[in-house]
């Protein structure tokens, strides 16, 4: 199993030196990826929780650190399909070359109301229009010429480039059976939220892999991103949720979850509330230290 860590990008916490130093040491200590998350806003009175309601844009984030490390990958989990595909497919194109094919791209439908509002997106038919999202970001990728005419987007006869050698892996999130059907015949994997029930996973991804194997895919092939809501304490009893424990329990955890098939973890302190609202060099220092605990070498 590949591991992950989320770059400091909610709260106080989440400054520029902090997000260089978080990538730079989880890259020396062999991470895998590092990871960004996307909220455009958060509606006023709205109750989704502290975590979303200062966050830094992903991408902007991601260029800032491409330049700052050379060999990590860089991951976003997810974007949502409420902008204009063929902006961001031009957008994730110039990342990925910039940053030397080290880009993962994760898409989802979104969930809020507001932000489709804000962006001027219909929040209806979600699922098709994500679908044709998906379309039209792989023809931005590899088509020579990229004409769309569909029911959402249309793109008349045009070069758009450069192209990036190889696209991006591209990962769907989501957690209705709709969505879960979708990756297994579109996607490169999937992603999945925040709030996913960890100790159940199984049975989402072998949904997964026999969807893509009905399409005439390869379900081995696919990537299965875990989120990790991580929080490093002195251990639970019972109700103790999975990667929220002592390091060996988490380490545990992560063994259990790559039995059911999760191929990747990164952990994200940017959900544990202590973190996003403690002195940010606090914050810092409790964050090195589990960079440390929970490196793939370690």
């Amino acid at each position: 199993m590949r591991i992950g860590f989320a770059v400091p990008q909610s709260g106080p916490w989440a400054t520029p030196d902090h997000m260089r130093r978080v990538a730079t040491r989880a890259e020396e200590l062999g991470y895998h990826e590092l990871w960004t998350f996307q909220r455009l806003l958060y509606p006023v009175g709205h109750p989704m929780g502290q975590t979303y309601r200062s966050a830094h844009d992903p991408l902007v984030a991601l260029s800032y650190l491409a330049g700052a490390t050379r060999s990590i990958r860089l991951g976003v989990a997810v974007l949502n399909a409420y902008v204009q595909p063929a902006m961001l497919g031009k957008q994730l194109a110039t990342l990925q070359i910039l940053s030397g094919g080290r880009l993962t791209a994760g898409i989802g439908l979104g969930w809020v109301p507001e932000e489709f509002e804000a962006t001027g997106t219909g929040f209806e038919r979600r699922g098709d229009r994500g679908e044709e999202f998906v379309e039209v970001l792989r023809k931005v990728w590899t088509d020579e010429v990229v004409e769309h005419q569909g029911e959402f987007y249309r793109i008349p006869p045009s070069h758009i480039a450069p192209k990036p050698s190889p696209p991006p892996p591209l990962l769907l999130g989501g957690k209705t059976d709709a969505a879960l059907r979708r990756a297994g015949r579109l996607a490169d994997g999937w992603v999945s939220s925040s709030k996913e029930d960890l100790s159940a996973i199984g049975p989402r991804i072998r949904m997964i892999k026999a969807v893509a194997e009905e399409a005439g895919r390869d379900p081995e092939a696919l990537r299965f991103v875990c989120r990790g809501v991580t929080r490093i304490n002195e251990g639970g009893g019972p109700d103790r949720r999975p990667l929220q424990g002592t390091v060996a329990e988490i380490r545990s955890d992560l063994a259990a979850l790559a039995a059911e098939g999760v191929t990747e973890v990164f952990h994200d302190l940017n959900f544990a509330p202590d973190i996003i609202s403690a002195d940010p060099k606090e914050a810092l220092r409790r964050a090195e230290e589990a960079l440390e605990a929970l490196a793939p070498s370690a």
